[in-house]
């Protein structure tokens, strides 16, 4: 039974037996549903072997949509054990084990794939490209990522959840403290979806810089397109470190190297350093795509070219440097002395700088714009004053005196909270509900949509400014219960109404798919909401190809100026296009990676080395298989043109 016990949950409970049973009936269901309808062919064909960036645009979409849920599910659970004093709903270990996976599942498994779902969408698309430069390679870094978020989200039904925090600060992540194999988990499964990130970032320079339509100068690009290209810079330059930190965390962990121990020549503070020269980075890598939504959604809404154009793209730029140079604003409290701690302080104040001016554009856009408030709209509306509120509290930890009070208080929690999700949640949202006409041909209901859109406003503001109070009055983060004694108890009461409203608020949202799906006309056109960019040219929804004659760009508003003054977008005839075969092999080595890091995790060193010849095998096959793609003849291509109203503008 040795080899057996080491899957065994270290701390077992109800809650966690329930999942099992869920995944497990889950899991049947699907495999029934696919036999019994006779998909598993469709299921290959049109997904699972897709090297369409439209398609795997839509496969990020519902992961990170199930990841929201998956990490929706720990926060309930966090503000239900904390709304009264004393409370027994999650005991110590099983809460540290939610605040890990709830942090580590939004982060990676949830933002990371929505901003990565509208990029592979829309980037191609705005400008004017049939895909993204390397299709094969963008499967790869789907499929990685989706099983390093599999692999991550088994843990806690087979072998036990990581505990040391999203984080997982060293030595509270090393064996002494953390036995199980959660912190395994962490460090394997965040290197696997890791390294389809870093591949995301690499594809997506490429694309971006070499094949955009003719005219369409670097200048000229959307401002979505923008941020994709300097969110990318920073992931390819941030994501290395993070793989390195987690290759040492791996070896310290199960080969008893000394990176991070507190003995022995080690150094703890190493881990700290690493994780935030990438964690501080992902911050902005998560922000400014969200920026570029907005900046599309209120120009659209606003009916006005973005005020401040150049402006906008500089502002970016030096948010992206100074994302480099603020890291150590994460512990001034672990001794590095005031000279540092004053430096970080400056260079933390200086980055508001750049996104003032950002909020400052939008709002000029809006002024004496003709304003149409659609459910985007109002999340972009919404987004401005409770984002100034995350990010002047954030001034307020930059400050290093400041932060000996505030830091590891629920003070910080609220900050980045009120942060994270006006600014990258609502930004998602928008995002969502703005091209998904374009994605499914049918657009979702604005009423129900707009209550969402204020529920979930609302919610947020009543689930984390108690926390401010609560935090500049003592209350730790990560602390699994208080006494009544200390006066907590009414704020974090307060606090779980707000996130039973949230909940609420994304309920509704999924009703609205649901809703839209049944009853919503399918005659809404390419062009619904009366946009200014390249993607709206296309039809809805967007053929394989995108576009049957690539078109030509006079400016960055190119489809607003093909509208209003008459410039000729599609210049030319159709002519056969050439397109990529789809292919299983980013599939199979993407699996094949699951099976090895689910061996490493557990040490199991036969099934590793075996998994790591197959994934090599792999790499040999793609290396040598020769394809040379397929062409879409004219007919072809007219044929769904005609069926689908494009290329009339």
């Amino acid at each position: 039974m040795e080899f057996f016990e080491r899957f065994a949950i270290p701390h077992p409970s109800p809650a966690i037996y329930a999942s099992m049973v869920a995944i497990g009936i889950t899991v049947i269901a699907i495999i029934a549903g696919l036999t019994y309808f006779k998909k598993w062919g469709y299921l290959w064909r049109e997904w699972l072997t897709t090297v369409d960036h439209k398609r795997i645009g839509i496969m990020y979409l519902i992961s990170a949509l199930l990841m929201l849920f998956r990490g929706g599910v720990d926060a309930i659970m966090m503000r239900a054990q904390l709304a009264v004093p004393e409370n027994t709903v999650l005991d110590a270990q099983h809460y540290n084990e939610v605040f890990t996976t709830h942090g580590v599942v939004m982060i990676m498994f949830m933002a990371m794939p929505f901003i990565i779902a509208l990029m592979n969408y829309v980037v191609p698309l705005q400008i004017g490209a049939r895909d993204v430069a390397f299709p094969r390679l963008n499967a790869l870094s789907f499929w990685l990522f989706f099983m390093g978020a599999m692999l991550f989200n088994i843990s806690f039904v087979i072998g036990g959840s990581p505990d040391a925090g999203w984080t997982s600060y060293f030595p509270l992540a090393g064996t002494e403290f953390s036995k199980s194999v959660g912190t395994n988990y962490y460090m394997i499964a965040l290197q696997i979806a890791g390294l389809g990130t870093l591949m995301t970032g690499i594809n997506f320079i490429a694309t971006i810089l070499k094949m955009r339509a003719p005219g369409m100068t670097l200048m000229k690009m959307p401002m979505f397109t923008w941020s994709a290209l300097i969110t990318n810079v920073i992931i390819v330059f941030a994501f290395p470190v993070l793989t390195v930190a987690l290759a040492m965390g791996t070896m310290d962990r199960l080969f008893a190297t000394n990176f991070f121990t507190s003995d022995n020549g080690g150094m703890d503070m190493l881990w700290a350093n690493l994780f935030w020269v990438w964690g501080h980075p992902e911050v902005y890598i998560l922000i400014l795509p969200a920026f570029g939504i907005y900046s599309e959604v209120i120009s659209t809404f606003a009916r006005r070219n973005l005020y401040g154009y150049k402006s906008m793209v500089w502002s970016m730029v030096i948010i992206s440097l100074l994302s480099f140079t603020v890291w150590v604003h994460h512990f001034y409290t672990m001794g590095q002395g005031a000279l540092v701690n004053s430096i970080f302080s400056i260079t933390t104040m200086a980055i508001a700088v750049p996104t003032g001016v950002k909020i400052f554009n939008w709002l000029l856009t809006l002024w004496k714009g003709k304003i149409e408030v659609t459910t985007p709209m109002l999340y972009s509306l919404l987004f401005i004053p409770i984002f100034t509120i995350g990010g002047v509290t954030g001034v307020m930890l930059g400050m290093s005196a400041a932060d000996y009070q505030y830091h590891n208080t629920m003070f910080l929690v609220a900050h980045f909270h009120l942060v994270i999700i006006p600014g990258v949640v609502f930004a998602m949202l928008a995002g969502l509900t703005f091209y998904w006409p374009k994605m499914f041909g049918f657009m979702l209901n604005e009423k129900i949509g707009k209550i969402s859109a204020w529920i979930i406003a609302i919610s947020t503001l009543v689930a984390f400014m108690p926390m401010f109070i609560s935090g500049l009055d003592g209350q730790a983060r990560r602390m699994y219960t208080y006494s009544e004694s200390t006066g907590f108890t009414i704020w974090n009461m307060i606090s779980f109404v707000g996130a039973i409203g949230l909940a609420i608020g994304f309920i509704l949202i999924v009703y609205n798919i649901y809703y839209s799906i049944r009853y919503a006309p399918r005659n809404v056109g390419s062009d619904p909401w009366n946009a200014r960019s390249l993607e709206w040219a296309t039809p809805s929804p967007v053929p394989e190809y995108n576009f049957a004659i690539v078109p030509n760009v006079k400016s960055s508003q190119a489809l607003w100026d093909a509208k209003k003054h008459g410039h000729e977008l599609f210049k030319g005839k159709i002519e056969k296009i050439h397109m990529p075969n789809n292919s299983g092999v980013p599939f199979i080595m993407a699996s094949i990676f699951f099976i090895w890091g689910f061996s490493f995790i557990f040490a199991m060193w036969i099934p590793l080395i075996l998994s790591t010849i197959a994934i090599f095998a792999c790499m040999a096959y793609q290396s040598f298989e020769k394809d040379d793609g397929r062409y879409i003849s004219v007919e072809e291509v007219k044929e769904t043109e005609e069926k689908l109203g494009g290329t009339k503008i």
